[in-house]
């Protein structure tokens, strides 16, 4: 359903070079760019993150309650990629570990350079019976 999602910078540059290292940690590319644009993504039958200069000149604001979610196969995927993050210069917004909100829900949330707000997650399902 989801193709892409957008998050806003004012600095592309220093962007695009965090997001190119966190998310070839998990083996995404470059899938689209431009001067003020650049999408990743697995492959581009996937969705895809993209980083964006505003198209109106505005300066970029991250939303209040707006986080984008990247799902992963195990707990260990989760906190190899929010420690990339922080290593990356990320802020912490709750470190990896289970949450008690839903069975089985794993997940560790930061924001990116912007203060864009992303999570790793893992949903183990058999603890959803």
């Amino acid at each position: 359903m989801i193709g892409y999602v957008t998050l806003g910078t004012n600095d592309l540059a220093k962007a695009v070079t965090f997001y190119d290292q966190l998310f070839g940690s998990i083996g995404a590319k470059r899938f689209l760019e431009s001067d003020s644009f650049v999408a990743w993504s697995k492959s581009p039958e996937q969705p895809g993150i993209s980083i964006t200069k505003p198209f109106n000149g505005q300066t970029a604001t991250p939303g209040n309650g707006t986080m984008v979610a990247i799902e992963f196969s195990s707990p260990e995927e989760v906190d190899a990629f929010y420690q990339k993050a922080m290593e990356l210069g990320a802020t912490d917004e709750g470190k990896p570990g289970f949450r008690d909100e839903v069975a089985g829900f794993y997940a560790g949330y930061f924001r990116d350079l912007d203060g864009n707000k992303l999570n790793g997650f893992y949903l183990d399902m058999s603890a959803m019976t």
